[in-house]
Order: C-alpha cells, then sequence, then structure tokens
C-alpha cells in the first residue's frame, strides 16, 4: 500500500470520505465522460448557499484544445501538470444576487462549498480533485469570456484519475501524497476567543 492510499489517522470519529480526499497532481491524460461530469456537477449543484442563490458557475474544459486554452491562465508551475488531468474546471461567482442585484458577499464562501461538494463526488466515483489558487483572474476571464462585471474566477479545479506520479518533476514528485492537518484543537474553541 502506497502512502497515497493508507488511510489517515483522525482525533475524532469522521466519514472516511472526509481524511480520504486528497489533492494530487498525478493525473491519468484520461477523459471524462459527460456522464462523469454530470455526476460531478450534479453534486455540486446539492451544495447548500446564501437564500439558495446557488451563485456557482462552473466552466469546464475536456478536449486538449480546450485544456490547452484554460492552462494559459494557470500559473507555470499549475501548468506543468494540471492539463492532463481529465477536466480541467474554473469555478465561478456570480457577484450579485439574481433576485435584486445587491452584492453577494457570501458568493465566494457558497462556491467553496460547491468545490467541496464535487471533490467529495470525485472520490466517491474513484477520482481526484485538485483546486488551484495559482491562476491569473484577468487571463482566466480572457480564456472563457464571462463577463467580469457579473463573474469573479474564485478556483481552477484539475479532476480526473489518478496517473503515475513518476511522470511529474522532482520536486512535485515528494509532495504527491496526502497532507497533514493541524491538531483539532487549532481548529475550533468552545464559546469565545
Amino acid at each position: 500500500m502506497s502512502e497515497a492510499e493508507r488511510p489517515r489517522r483522525t482525533e475524532a470519529a469522521v466519514d472516511p470520505m472526509f481524511p480520504g480526499r486528497w489533492s494530487p497532481r498525478a493525473f491519468a491524460d484520461e477523459p471524462l465522460s459527460d456522464d462523469a461530469l454530470a455526476s460531478l456537477f450534479e453534486a455540486a449543484r446539492w451544495a447548500p448557499s446564501c437564500n439558495n442563490e446557488q451563485p456557482w458557475l462552473f466552466v469546464a474544459a475536456v478536449t486538449p484544445e480546450e485544456k490547452t486554452r484554460f492552462a494559459e491562465a494557470l500559473t507555470a508551475g499549475n501548468r506543468v501538470w494540471a492539463p492532463r488531468a481529465g477536466a480541467l474546471i474554473f469555478v465561478l461567482a456570480r457577484r450579485q444576487f439574481a433576485r435584486d442585484g445587491e452584492p453577494n458577499r457570501w458568493a465566494e464562501f457558497d462556491c467553496g462549498a460547491a468545490w467541496l461538494s464535487l471533490a467529495l463526488q470525485a472520490r466517491a466515483m474513484g477520482l481526484y480533485a485538485h483546486a488551484m489558487a495559482g491562476f491569473d483572474a484577468e487571463k482566466a476571464r480572457e480564456a472563457l469570456g464571462f463577463p467580469a462585471d457579473e463573474y469573479a474566477a474564485v478556483a481552477a479545479v484539475a479532476v480526473g484519475h489518478r496517473g503515475d506520479p513518476g511522470a511529474l518533476p522532482e520536486n512535485l514528485r515528494r509532495m504527491e501524497r496526502p497532507n497533514d492537518r493541524k491538531p483539532l484543537a487549532e481548529v475550533w474553541r468552545r464559546g469565545a476567543f
């Protein structure tokens, strides 16, 4: 059993899907089917959101040409590995509430909930998802063509089947394992600060 497959130790009882989710960089160059994509986005669709606004929009690149165009918005380090994934996705947040046009200051938080739903669905399907902050927002807007006054690009996501870590550059290969977490006592408190 490789280190990536070894169950991670938790400090309290949780469903194994939580410690089983991690973000590899080694992806197999294998496209995802429309059915697989639909399942990922269906899971994201059911995420909670402020006033049920559902401010997320996922824009997916699946063909080599689409992934090449989307990858231009990624940082150089992410361009090394992310385009090999079955799908390269940008998560967009709608800036205003649809009901009244007022700014939605919870949109990015809600997109985070939708991303996690997608990531957990990916694991349930035997896939992996790796979210990235390493991208240029303006280049993403140009590559995807969305109106900047209506949407903000909040994350890029690579989703697909796990590939051979040996195909990664040495610096990335050393990181190709699940990360540890802070101790439980450092992430919550009872009562007040």
